[in-house]
């Protein structure tokens, strides 16, 4: 287990304090062996999250052009950028603080927000956005239940703890 803001070296990928992978296995090549393609977007992970291994971040720059006349990612080639889709259209990933992930899950292309407190169950395929302090799980992934009352995470997510 790593702290992972010390190991991650790509200045597309942020790191908040005290979120930790956990890998058996060079937990040290987090950022080269479960992050996918961070050219265009950033990665940004708040403070305090738990990863389990077996991860796999699919930015939105791992996603194919479909609004386009082909899918081909003709744009990381010189002089093809006046004929295709720009990748400014795509946006970035951001995790909340305090976000736990279970084992062997995947978060696809065009996720942008894990909200804070949130559990990603094992074995997950996330695909859209995750509201703050919910439970989801399966693939696709699905709210099963909230953490906790409304009530109380409209106060946890106003006094911000992890700050």
């Amino acid at each position: 287990m790593i702290f992972l803001k010390h190991f991650i070296h790509n200045p597309n990928i942020m790191v908040g304090d005290y979120t930790y992978y956990s890998d058996a296995n060079h937990p040290e090549k987090f950022e080269y062996e479960n992050v996918r393609e961070v050219y265009f977007v950033k990665l940004i992970i708040g403070k305090f999250c738990a990863i389990a291994m077996g991860t796999s971040f699919i930015t939105d720059d791992m996603n194919h052009p479909m609004d386009g006349f082909s899918t081909y990612l003709f744009f990381i080639f010189e002089n093809w950028n006046n004929y295709t889709p720009s990748p400014n259209k795509r946006r970035d990933t951001v995790i909340g603080n305090d976000v736990w992930f279970g084992i062997n899950y995947t978060i696809l292309p065009g996720v942008n927000n894990i909200g804070d407190g949130a559990i990603i169950g094992a074995c997950s395929v996330v695909a859209k956005d995750v509201p703050p302090y919910s439970i989801v799980v399966g693939n696709p992934a699905k709210i099963v239940r909230y953490r906790f009352p409304d009530e109380i995470v409209e106060q946890l997510l106003k006094i911000k703890w992890w700050d």
